[in-house]
């Protein structure tokens, strides 16, 4: 896995363009952190990519944890990052207004921890059960593992539709096997553990125990420090947001004012976001073949890219 050259990052330019073309002003709060978060550190990252990538043998056997923050923060390459950031870009947009900032940030935190506990767990499986070592040293460092996650959760709440998938047409809900067969299968560099660890995290929250454990935490801290409640709402047309909820009132304000979602949504009505998403979700896979076109070797949790001839290490311990 190597550094990135400190050229001219022409796949961050062209993210900053792509934020600045939608209006900052029109991005929620928390997707704009992140985005900024995952910018900062790949211009002033804390540690090399070898030190802050997860694998089994440093995080588990070596007890390095730290690499399971430091990784979804890090990106090998300013495309990898490009690629990455455009995705919860538009995903970001979509969940956080209806989940509510507060949530949403709270689904990213869990999500992204948890990529990376599954991820090792899976990797650790492997290596036991074909006796292959070598799964103990795979290294995987970005963002997308997370977005995996998301994917999931925004399939679930807008389970209609049908999506472009290499040129088969394929449901809403099963884009996500679908793109996790499909990047494995055209890209050999991808970590297909982190993208299915990905997924069942987001399997975790949408149909297992991981929401009812995360809302009883929040649930719990929320009443020993006073925070208020989330509490969702529904419309006619489904899911469709959240407020803060205050069990005696809040001081002062006896009638909660509507939440105003004008901000994030440019105005745009439910069906004109869907049709929107959908569109940007289209355009997101056409960057991934455009990407694999152009010669990239992509790495890591999902489209981490290097120029053509950039060496990547399977292993940590390999020589530079």
């Amino acid at each position: 896995m190597q550094r990135r050259s400190r050229g001219v990052n022409t796949g961050l330019l062209l993210l900053l363009s792509q934020i600045f073309q939608v209006g900052i002003n029109n991005i929620p709060p928390v997707t704009l952190a992140t985005l900024a978060v995952n910018i900062w550190f790949f211009l002033s990252p804390l540690k090399s990519l070898q030190s802050s990538c997860i694998s089994v043998e440093k995080c588990y056997q070596q007890k390095d944890w730290q690499r399971l923050l430091l990784s979804p923060i890090h990106h090998a390459d300013d495309w990898h990052l490009y690629f990455n950031m455009v995705s919860m870009l538009w995903k970001g947009i979509n969940l956080e207004r209806r989940l509510g900032s507060r949530w949403f940030a709270y689904v990213v935190t869990t999500f992204s921890l948890l990529t990376g506990v599954v991820y090792l767990f899976l990797e650790l499986a492997v290596a036991e059960f074909l006796g292959e070592p070598g799964f103990r040293r795979n290294c995987a460092v970005g963002f997308s593992g997370v977005l995996f996650a998301l994917k999931v959760l925004n399939n679930h709440y807008c389970p209609g539709g049908v999506v472009n998938v290499m040129g088969f047409p394929v449901p809403n809900r099963f884009a996500c096997w679908a793109e996790l067969v499909a990047i494995h299968f055209i890209s050999s560099g991808t970590s297909f553990a982190g993208h299915l660890a990905g997924i069942l995290v987001g399997l975790l929250y949408t149909l297992g125990p991981l929401k009812k454990i995360m809302e009883t935490c929040a649930g719990f801290f929320s009443s020993n420090i006073g925070y208020p409640r989330q509490q969702y709402y529904f419309n006619n047309s489904g899911y469709s947001g959240s407020q803060d909820y205050y069990p005696y009132g809040r001081p002062g304000h006896p009638e909660e004012a509507p939440r105003n979602y004008d901000a994030y949504t440019a105005g745009l009505s439910e069906e004109e976001q869907l049709e929107q998403a959908l569109r940007a979700s289209l355009w997101d896979r056409a960057c991934h073949q455009v990407q694999l076109a152009a010669g990239y070797k992509a790495v890591s949790f999902s489209t981490p890219v290097h120029p053509p001839g950039a060496r990547v290490l399977a292993n940590p311990g390999d020589p530079y």
